[in-house]
């Protein structure tokens, strides 16, 4: 069994690739909940400075290979990028894959066509040896970084995937953050529905967009 399936939730490590806007919002919740986590980009550690600055101690700038390391990997980069992203990465062996990505077609803002196939399954594709969930793509960058708790309740993120430990401990890690994780299942089904231009994710961009 790898590592970090015997690992409580509370001892595995944490890294972002990623320093956009939906990046700097996952890293801006790990730090509102005093969660420790590396954040990395193409541009290397000494461009985060601002941001860890303002983040806090919880945040921690460092290189893509180091970030790859950890137990649990958001990738919160373009989804076109996402090869370039994890090119070189160690051996998966089990680590769980976040994918917070969408695949849209720029400038068109509009969703790329897959032939049917779930985006998360063509990511998955390029870190094999993972255990990929989708999970952080539903809603848009400014609500994902902004207080999960909202008029009594709290704020929705999805989680599909193909391994259900692995769907499980990233649902744990949402509600760690304050958010309320609604599980959906395999990705040829809650996948699908996750992905840009399917109604979960339209609706959100519409209602807060």
């Amino acid at each position: 069994m790898p590592p970090n399936l015997q690992k409580d939730l509370c001892a595995m490590t944490y890294a972002i690739i990623g320093s956009g806007a939906i990046g700097s919002a996952v890293a801006r919740q790990f730090a509102r909940s005093n969660i420790d986590v590396l954040i990395a980009n193409s541009r290397g550690p000494e461009s985060l400075a601002g941001l860890v600055a303002e983040l806090g101690p919880h945040v921690t700038p460092a290189t893509v290979p180091d970030a790859m390391k950890a137990d649990v990997v958001i990738l919160a980069v373009p989804f076109t990028t996402v090869g370039d992203a994890v090119q070189g990465s160690a051996q998966w062996n089990g680590r769980i894959v976040v994918d917070a990505t969408n695949a849209i077609d720029f400038p068109a803002f509009t969703p790329k066509d897959l032939g049917g196939r779930p985006s998360t399954a063509i990511v998955a594709e390029m870190v094999p040896g993972a255990r990929v969930v989708k999970a952080f793509n539903t809603l848009p960058a400014a609500v994902l970084a902004s207080e999960p708790a909202q008029d009594g309740g709290r704020r929705v993120l999805f989680v599909s995937g193909n391994d259900a430990s692995a769907s499980a401990d990233i649902a744990r890690l949402i509600e760690r953050l304050g958010f309320a994780p609604i599980t959906l299942g395999e990705l040829n089904q809650g996948g699908l529905l996750q992905q840009f231009g399917a109604p979960l994710v339209a609706q959100n961009m519409t209602k807060h967009g």
